[in-house]
């Protein structure tokens, strides 16, 4: 059965925070609308409201016409409502397929669970990504096991594993990369002419372009924007995102036109290596942005920790021409290294503590014993303000935050170290184009300041829009460099796929 959604009107508070106060969306079925907005605008409280997560404080929802009330996900399950989630929802200790078929188990005679049909109906939803993950992604394999983009996959799977007729993507490519990415358009197109009704909500905007047939876009709360996509442009998406007109400076970061070559080295390898890498060198200078590129999974996350005493692992390493291993991140810490890692609600944040404890948590022992509170807040409100962070108190918990806040409190507390090194994976995944910018201004900032800059992004307009350099990985190795007229989309998309660019003249 088919069936459309609308939602009119709606209301959320929380406490005296309005995070919705007249947000619309309409999906019919064979369509995918894509639901665009900043980090706070509302996106994420519509969905959770569509799925049953979140109850509506004003507002109706309708399934086919028909007034609904959703008083939780499984209500909404029940309607054949399912959504992947941007922070995922899988159990880390469980199997790949006990997450799909958790609380739904196939069962057979007298009611038991039937875990030979369990793992044959995982084994065809695994199919549908077939060739796009390693071969560890197998029905039996803890969830724990997996990297981020194969967790993302079985998040998928597990929606679908509900047969929806309304399907919501939260930002469901986001740690996909780019044949993941295909698979998934190529699924969602198969969807839309099952007669699925699906909504796309994602901060890339190629790939809103490329699968959504209309959109609806969110600014603080209210639907300010819904039409046909061949209507709009990119940039008159991001007027509408964030109330300005211009959106090409989105990714820019204006060159100094200093020669970095000639600036002192600040970072030398030779022949790094661990399990994945397989002997990276490169060089980084002083107060350079160097992009470190490539398809997901290819050892730049390795190259990172490795750097930062993460992960075990051989070869040389020079900190301005001094040698340096390190054993432990506390020892890269201690050099002047930090990392803002790609996985924030993992890596990067406690999120039941403060705003306040997560930006000196790296900290605390420069401030004395018993600590001298009164200086580490002033340093705490100096770098939040530096960020434009947006929050009550620095003493409200960090889950209270949007995703890009929440991201800039991840970034806060190591600027707070003043390093001289700082290593970035992925670190605005999942952040909005208004957050980005902010971001980009301040990665500026910093190389000016004579900070070096180690940046993966999965993120292709980023890495040549800002960075001086880019080495891109392919299979553990550095497959090309790209500077100059070299650095360019097309050399960077070659050299992706394991191709020089010297060889695509």
């Amino acid at each position: 059965m088919n069936l459309s959604l609308s939602a009119r009107n709606v209301l959320k508070r929380y406490g005296g925070v309005v995070a919705l106060s007249d947000a619309n969306l309409e999906v019919n079925p064979g369509e995918v609308v894509a639901l665009i907005g900043a980090n706070g605008s509302g996106k994420s409280t519509l969905s959770k409201i569509i799925n049953g997560v979140v109850v509506l404080d004003g507002g109706q929802l309708f399934l086919d016409g028909k007034s609904v009330d959703f008083s939780s996900p499984q209500a909404a399950r029940n309607l054949g409502i399912a959504t992947v989630f941007q922070e995922l929802s899988l159990i880390p200790q469980m199997t790949v397929a006990e997450n799909i078929w958790l609380a739904h188990e196939p069962l057979g005679l007298g009611g038991i669970v039937n875990r030979k049909r369990i793992r044959e109906k995982t084994a065809e939803l695994l199919a549908l990504f077939e060739g796009t993950y390693k071969s560890n992604l197998q029905p039996d394999i803890p969830v724990s096991y997996l990297p981020p983009d194969e967790k993302q996959i079985v998040e998928i799977l597990k929606a679908i594993s509900f047969d929806p007729n309304i399907l919501i993507l939260d930002e469901a490519t986001a740690s996909l990369d780019s044949r993941q990415v295909e698979r998934l358009f190529d699924l969602v197109r198969r969807w839309k002419d099952e007669g699925k009704a699906i909504v796309f909500v994602s901060h890339r905007m190629e790939e809103i372009f490329r699968i959504a047939n209309r959109f609806s876009v969110l600014r603080n709360g209210v639907t300010v924007g819904e039409g046909q996509i061949n209507d709009i442009t990119p940039k008159g998406v991001v007027a509408l995102m964030v109330g300005k007109e211009s959106a090409e400076s989105a990714v820019e970061r204006s060159k100094t036109g200093i020669n970095l070559i000639e600036q002192p080295v600040r970072l030398e390898i030779n022949n790094l290596s661990t399990t994945i890498l397989k002997g990276v060198n490169l060089t980084l200078h002083e107060g350079e942005l160097l992009g470190i590129g490539g398809l997901k999974g290819q050892g730049q996350r390795d190259l990172l920790l490795a750097l930062f005493g993460a992960l075990p692992h051989t070869g040389l390493m020079k900190l301005s021409g001094v040698k340096a291993h390190f054993r432990s991140p506390h020892q890269a810490m201690e050099k002047g290294v930090a990392l803002v890692p790609g996985e924030r609600a993992k890596e990067g944040l406690l999120f039941i503590r403060s705003i306040l404890e997560n930006l000196l948590l790296p900290s605390w022992n420069k401030y004395g014993f018993p600590t001298h509170i009164r200086k580490a807040r002033q340093d705490a409100t100096e770098v939040s303000t530096n960020l434009s962070l947006k929050m009550a108190s620095l003493d409200e918990p960090v889950s209270a935050l949007s995703g890009g806040n929440a991201q800039k409190v991840v970034i806060g507390k190591w600027l707070l170290r003043k390093p001289y090194l700082l290593l970035l994976d992925d670190p605005t995944k999942g952040v909005d184009v208004g957050t980005k910018a902010e971001f980009y201004r301040l990665l500026a900032q910093l190389c000016a300041e004579s900070v070096s800059i180690l940046f993966y992004s999965s993120d292709d307009e980023e890495l040549l829009g800002l960075c001086d350099r880019v080495l891109v990985m392919h299979d553990g190795i550095i497959r090309s460099e790209l500077a100059g007229e070299s650095l360019n989309k097309s050399n960077l998309v070659a050299a992706s796929l394991g191709a020089s660019h010297e060889s695509m003249q």
